[in-house]
């Protein structure tokens, strides 16, 4: 089987900066826990992972950053900056550059999908075997993974961030000619209801960096207004 590549591409957790959807219900210095707890959960991900790896920073000043992530992980590591633009053109850039260093099955994962299990990872993998292209979509009409055998087609045009972006991606992979399949749907972290949705999402969840974003939103949730808990 051929080795298949893991593509963390994320946003280093600022205190101001990401997730301001989140921002705005929970505050920017909460908002910042919970993007460092969701970035372990990715980090977690990848030291579970057999094959190649890349970390991938939304900016090259943010490269030493991805070095210090990568000593969190056992295997080998590859740190590539994000190019410029929008996620699409990011993507496209990330995805043209591995390939032409001879990687080949691409699997792209961000660090907001905290619901990833070895089993999707395994069904991924197996699933590239027979297909060319394989998603995970968000039951928001997102996608928490995308992965590919062959080359995406141009993605800066999609509608990123919005529920028509799972079947917009699936439409222009089929348009390309790709043979694409869809796994069992996950889910992603962006607005207040996906934080709160959590703590019954991850509650038998028994991996180290789930137990701690689990416990974190129990916190979290408990100092939130009654009104808000309902």
């Amino acid at each position: 089987m051929m080795e298949t590549g893991l593509v963390l591409v994320c946003k280093r957790p600022k205190l101001g900066f990401g997730k301001q959807r989140l921002a705005a219900s929970l505050g920017n210095e909460l908002t910042l826990r919970v993007a460092e707890a969701l970035l372990a959960c990715a980090i977690e991900d990848a030291c579970n992972w057999s094959g190649p790896i890349v970390i991938a920073p939304a900016e090259p000043l943010d490269y030493e950053w991805g070095q210090a992530l990568s000593s969190q992980i056992p295997s080998p590591v590859t740190i590539l900056p994000q190019a410029q633009g929008n996620l699409g053109r990011r993507l496209n850039i990330l995805d043209q550059t591995l390939r032409k260093k001879g990687m080949r099955q691409l699997v792209f994962i961000g660090s907001d999908a905290p619901g990833l299990e070895a089993i999707d990872y395994v069904a991924v993998k197996e699933s590239l075997q027979q297909h060319d292209t394989v998603l995970i979509p968000a039951v928001d009409g997102g996608v928490v993974l995308m992965a590919s055998r062959i080359g995406w087609p141009e993605l800066s045009d999609l509608p990123w961030s919005t529920a028509e972006l799972g079947k917009a991606l699936v439409r222009s992979c089929h348009v390309a000619g790709h043979d694409v399949v869809s796994l069992r749907q996950g889910y992603d972290v962006d607005e207040a209801d996906d934080f709160i949705k959590l703590k019954e999402q991850l509650i038998l969840d028994t991996r180290p960096a789930r137990c701690a974003l689990y416990q974190l939103v129990c916190d979290i949730i408990a100092m939130m207004p009654q009104t808000d808990n309902a």
